[in-house]
């Protein structure tokens, strides 16, 4: 049985923190020997030390986080910074720098060819919506394309600062940390600004199949990708009141998805009709893998919300048995502004899907509209 495993993920302060301050949070979680702050750590109640992997050298650097930075400035304080985060032990440290703000390609070239040598990691925020755009349920077939194709246009960003960190590092020792990604709407009415609660729908459920494809197909770079928050704040997987609990369509997509962990990436090309205000939202998304016991599985998106689409997906290069079996799950609703309630807490969630069917290489998939679907040949 496979089970989850958790680590912390701490980010130090580059803004107003010292690199003193820095180096101390580090010794005081991961140093076992005698020392002011692993003395300090045992006096408050831990013996052991955490040994903490993952370390983020600021946040946001570029503009909302710390400090409003030039990349230049950053980079060079990066440098300071990550020096003194220091090993101990066998706690090898996984050290993440700040990234760029949305398209700001230079942000990119400058931290590779000034600290890349020093970093496991390179940070990519994907906060789509925005504070104050649209509400979480009540939102038109237009904001519907707009929202979703703002995430279409994260497979463009992903590719170009790639590209970019290529040149520095063509055997891509530095990953692509996606550290915060998901969606941003106007908090639900009643509830305090400050803490960001917000609904969940189907277009969520459709916004992380999507991210979700991205990440796949990008997997020899992408090698970390965090939801921004995971219970009741902003694209949450779990909503709660009191006693209370229910499962987001997000929480559904992230079920669906998890066949694709610890799988080989399959490439998978696209050809897809256009949507959207000029056209220039692929209404197809996919991604592919094959897992250790040789199973395909083939997740898909729908993005027009009135349209079912007819795929033909040609397998090539994979030898398949003449009695391989197709079978699916997907995520839907009759309306794009679906979600799930304390009340109904079921309005959106996984069903099984049939409309799928193999004839030698060739699988011939009826999409329905607004749909998310992972498919299972094997």
């Amino acid at each position: 049985m496979w089970l989850p495993r958790c680590e912390p993920y701490i980010c130090g302060n580059v803004g107003s923190g010292t690199v003193r301050e820095l180096s101390q949070w580090v010794e005081y979680c991961n140093f076992d020997g005698v020392s002011p702050m692993a003395d300090l750590r045992r006096k408050n109640g831990r013996a052991a030390p955490w040994k903490v992997r993952f370390w983020g050298i600021g946040n946001e650097n570029y503009n909302s986080g710390d400090g409003k930075m030039t990349p230049e400035f950053y980079a060079d304080n990066y440098r300071r910074y990550a020096s003194y985060a220091r090993n101990y032990g066998d706690s090898r440290l996984y050290k993440i720098a700040c990234g760029p703000g949305n398209d700001d390609y230079n942000w990119t070239r400058v931290l590779m060819e000034k600290a890349g040598g020093q970093m496991n990691g390179l940070a990519l925020h994907q906060n789509t919506g925005g504070a104050g755009r649209n509400s979480a349920t009540d939102f038109s077939e237009k904001e519907w394309f707009i929202t979703l194709g703002n995430i279409c246009h994260f497979t463009e960003r992903v590719h170009k600062h790639g590209a970019v960190m290529d040149e520095f590092d063509p055997d891509r020792k530095v990953a692509l940390v996606v550290d915060e990604w998901g969606m941003w709407y106007d908090v639900e009415p009643g509830t305090n600004p400050g803490f960001l609660y917000q609904q969940n729908s189907l277009r969520d459920a459709l916004a992380a199949g999507i991210h979700f494809n991205v990440f796949n197909n990008y997997a020899e770079r992408v090698r970390m990708a965090n939801i921004s928050q995971t219970i009741n704040v902003l694209q949450s997987v779990i909503l709660t009141e009191g006693p209370r609990m229910v499962l987001t369509p997000t929480y559904h997509a992230f079920d669906m998805y998890k066949v694709h962990h610890d799988a080989v990436k399959l490439p998978v090309y696209v050809e897809s009709e256009m949507a959207g205000q000029g056209g220039t939202i692929p209404i197809i998304s996919a991604s592919a893998s094959m897992d250790d016991e040789n199973r395909i599985h083939l997740s898909v998106t729908n993005i027009d919300p009135t349209c079912e689409q007819e795929l033909k997906v040609e397998l090539r290069g994979v030898t398949l048995s003449p009695s391989v079996a197709v079978s699916g799950k997907i995520i839907t609703s009759e309306r794009i502004q679906d979600h799930n309630t304390f009340e109904d807490g079921n309005k959106v969630s996984l069903g099984e899907f049939t409309s799928a069917a193999l004839s030698g290489s060739v699988l011939r998939v009826v999409l329905p509209a607004k749909s998310l679907v992972t498919l299972e040949l094997g």
